[in-house]
């Protein structure tokens, strides 16, 4: 097929990546830790973790999960936030053979009992603050053994022993629980050095992760993501950042975003491990202040995140006096970045948001802008190396460019499908190996591709289609509005009409300043019939605005 954004591609970059070098992550991983040894890894309130330090610890682990009876293949679920025992027990995970479920440590017990049944996880890593959830579902699921563990355990003494203490006793963020059974973190790594770790043969095919998706759409599906599926978006995105010298000294990398999410397990997890570089694990990334802190003490270079997290930093009073100096790029993914914040970024750091594209599915890189970009374009960039992407009509009919349709993917970081659901695999992904997206979108003829919005989100007004991502781009611009979201909600005369929810930056702001912007930006049926002020917007646990629970909330409010 016709490739044009091979011609945009940055000097350097790779039409094509090479698989033939590696055989499993764990290859990847054992390279970086022979080339990195003694260099820091991780970093999580000061206290560093080189290479060969995560190294021995996640060999004691998988040691320990290997004496309990855990096979090749079987599953273990790691519950907890951004903090060192994170990147221990998932490489721990991966290096006996077992299949790594990330679980969100905010899951209510019906989200958590659900994910557990699904993927039938024999084994959980909990941090204790969410150790009372657990413990309500526990006999209902097939979890047979259960590690928790405290966000200092691997700190030190004494810091690691004062937070813990000040976690549950100062601030109460360990509610009471009962696991009869279950053992520490550290009484697991001591056990685990006594014994001695299998090697288990692992190809390129064997499942690796269960990356859960779909739950703000119906019932969450369990991603299968391959050892191949890794690999190679590690590799594409090696190539991609290699080619604004990141990678040639040590890069800082900021881990804010959560290592359970797909974007950070990949990029920071195994691309900048790669690479050697330092991943500085944020905790808590909602507690502003207390990031700009963090912030502070680091030479960042390179700074993944997605649009509602900068944004935030940029009306957190001290982030606009850091030194900027080291940073060379801000990578935006996991929803649509925003004209306004890209813009504000650059005034604000000197440096480039980098808007880029990737789902659960795609492992989850798929487009990105090119590193040399001079601004934002408004595109989620070029499909990387050994990607290809094309724009479908319902039928299963290619478009061309400049035509708008379905996005679809086809490449080796695509997912096998979803666990145990063959029937909604089938959904996604075509006869041909198209993995249907979606999302709504167009190609340029450089071949860019543009986000026009989500199927799913599209707004029906009297026969117009109405795409919430351009209404949201064009009232952020609004000097006195922080965030907003836009959804369709019924209407008797024009099937759907628009509702904006905005969380003002100025307490100022009135309903008419706004309908009189909207007048003099948006064309007639797009502009919002409906305007509801917000403190806040619902967002998932990394920042995502949750259209779908705005929709709901409007229902319920209108029955």
């Amino acid at each position: 097929m016709n490739k044009p954004w091979l011609d945009r591609y940055p000097e350097g970059v790779p039409a094509e990546i090479d698989l033939s070098e590696y055989d499993s992550i764990l290859d990847m991983y054992d390279e970086a830790v022979e080339k990195y040894t003694d260099r820091p890894a991780y970093i999580n309130f000061d206290k560093k973790l080189s290479f060969d330090e995560w190294n021995r610890l996640s060999r004691d682990f998988a040691a320990y999960l290997q004496s309990l009876g855990l096979q090749k293949g079987d599953r273990i679920a790691l519950m907890m936030p951004n903090i060192l025992q994170y990147p221990v027990a998932i490489m721990g995970a991966l290096r006996a053979g077992l299949v790594v479920v990330n679980t969100n440590p905010l899951y209510t017990g019906r989200e958590l009992k659900h994910q557990l049944n699904d993927s039938g996880a024999r084994a959980i890593v909990v941090i204790e603050n969410f150790a009372s959830v657990l413990e309500k579902v526990i006999d209902d699921v097939p979890v047979e053994h259960v590690i928790t563990t405290r966000v200092g355990d691997l700190l030190g003494f004494p810091k690691g022993i004062l937070i813990n203490l000040a976690l549950k006793y100062i601030k109460k963020a360990v509610p009471s629980f009962s696991l009869p059974g279950a053992i520490g973190f550290g009484e697991a790594l001591r056990e685990g050095s006594r014994h001695q770790l299998h090697q288990v043969e692992l190809s390129l095919d064997d499942l690796a992760f269960l990356q859960y998706t779909g739950g703000t759409t119906g019932v969450a599906k369990g991603a299968m993501l391959t050892h191949r599926n890794i690999v190679a978006n590690t590799l594409q995105s090696k190539a991609w950042i290699g080619s604004a010298d990141l990678g040639k000294d040590v890069e800082w990398v900021v881990s804010a975003l959560p290592l359970y999410h797909i974007f950070a397990l990949t990029a920071n997890c195994f691309a900048f491990m790669s690479m050697g570089g330092v991943n500085v694990l944020i905790t808590n990334p909602r507690d502003e202040q207390g990031f700009v802190k963090e912030l502070k003490k680091i030479p960042f270079t390179f700074f993944p995140g997605v649009n509602t997290l900068f944004n935030m930093l940029l009306h957190t009073p001290g982030f606009a006096d850091l030194d900027f100096s080291t940073l060379k790029a801000a990578l935006g993914g996991g929803m649509a970045v925003q004209r306004a914040v890209a813009e504000k970024w650059q005034e604000v750091t000197g440096s480039r948001l980098i808007e880029a594209y990737g789902l659960t599915e795609t492992s989850p890189a798929a487009c990105i802008n090119p590193m040399d970009i001079e601004e934002f374009n408004g595109c989620i960039g070029l499909p990387i190396s050994s990607t290809e992407g094309a724009i479908m009509d319902d039928d299963g009919n290619l478009l061309a460019q400049g035509e708008v349709g379905e996005l679809v993917l086809r490449g080796p970081q695509v997912m096998k499908g979803y666990w145990q659901r063959p029937e909604e695999t089938a959904k996604v992904i075509t006869e041909d190996g198209w993995l249907r997206t979606g999302d709504v979108a167009m190609m340029t003829e450089e071949g860019f591709f543009k986000i026009v919005d989500r199927k799913k989100d599209m707004i029906l007004v009297s026969g117009f289609n109405v795409f919430p991502n351009e209404i949201e781009d064009v009232v952020a611009h609004h000097p006195k509005v922080q965030e907003v979201a836009v959804i369709g909600v019924p209407d008797s005369k024009s099937t759907e009409a628009v509702k904006m929810f905005v969380v003002p930056k100025d307490s100022s702001l009135t309903e008419e300043e706004l309908r009189a912007y909207c007048k003099n930006e948006l064309t007639g049926y797009k502009r919002p019939r409906h305007i509801e002020f917000r403190d806040e917007l619902p967002k998932s646990n990394v920042g995502k605005i949750l259209r779908r629970e705005l929709r709901d909330e409007s229902i319920k409010a209108d029955s």
